[in-house]
């Protein structure tokens, strides 16, 4: 009998617990909705605020109709005016490793004019026309509003509808699918989905394409080169011409615990940056100032 009573007050303590928590967190839970290639440093975000703040709680949007208070968004991507800027985000092009493709283009060093023969549907002009080393590979291409096909065109001054080649569907971290099943393929995408997180060092399955860069970083470049050499090459301006754009938060005013999360990614959050493969912002102090404005 003393046993029964025992599990009946063990069941109503955590029955108790699971309300009192529905209780405290129901009403606080603000979304955010994220691309992947940015969702594993805004997991260490909600983990490490919820230490300073355990009474607001964020949580990561499941769904992509799922309602949210923050959108992460790269640079172009949203037409609401309050965004704040944590961060940038870098986009490489690569192929499958030991592929046709990575064959064909090994020991290559590409300038811009070579990645538009590449990835491009050619003009008129004869010099533009992709050589004939190019024409059997397959380029696979993001087609939504938040893939990094985006950045990679403007990059080379070209739209995303002028890809050749073919267009996948849902986040970019398909695109390394695809060119894994295609020995011809070749793609991009942003460096958290290129190298690996915990080694950083590239994927195994993935191979960098050769890039027109200084000799001091081209080791950088390669696919011995580690994400942290390129994270430092890239924040001390010795390479151009990779595409680089903004990450930020697109947010709507009025909430202060939004604004309040918003000023603690700026002034802490940041630090992670690296750790998860994004570049450092350049003006974090400036937005942090503007966010305790608004309060």
């Amino acid at each position: 009998m003393k046993k029964f009573f025992l599990i009946i007050a063990v069941a109503l303590s955590f029955a108790s617990a699971n309300v009192l928590a529905q209780n405290n967190n129901g009403g606080d839970v603000r979304y955010i909705k994220s691309p992947r290639f940015a969702r594993p440093l805004i997991e260490k975000w909600i983990e490490e605020y919820a230490k300073t703040e355990p009474g607001v709680t964020f949580q990561i949007a499941k769904g992509a109709s799922a309602d949210a208070a923050l959108n992460v968004v790269v640079d172009g991507q949203s037409d609401e005016a309050n965004t704040v800027y944590f961060g940038k985000t870098a986009v490489l092009p690569i192929t499958a490793r030991g592929s046709e493709a990575d064959r064909l283009l090994g020991g290559k060093h590409l300038s811009s004019r070579k990645l538009k023969q590449v990835f491009f549907v050619s003009d008129e002009e004869e010099d533009e026309r992709p050589s004939k080393q190019f024409e059997s590979l397959v380029v696979y291409s993001g087609s939504n509003a938040t893939s990094a096909a985006n950045a990679f065109a403007r990059n080379l001054g070209e739209e995303a509808s002028s890809f050749r080649g073919k267009r996948i569907a849902g986040d970019d971290l398909f695109l390394n699918t695809a060119i894994a099943k295609d020995a011809y393929g070749v793609s991009f995408n942003t460096l958290s989905n290129i190298f690996d997180l915990n080694s950083r060092r590239v994927k195994k399955e993935l191979s960098l394409v050769g890039l027109d860069v200084k000799r001091d970083v081209a080791d950088d470049f390669g696919n011995e080169g580690s994400l942290d050499n390129v994270l430092a090459a890239l924040e001390s301006g010795r390479v151009g011409g990779i595409a680089v754009e903004r990450v930020g938060i697109a947010y709507e005013n009025g909430d202060v615990a939004v604004l309040k999360f918003l000023q603690w990614v700026l002034t802490q959050g940041t630090q992670f940056n690296h750790a998860f493969g994004l570049l450092n912002p350049d003006n974090a102090e400036d937005g942090a100032r503007q966010l305790t404005a608004q309060k």
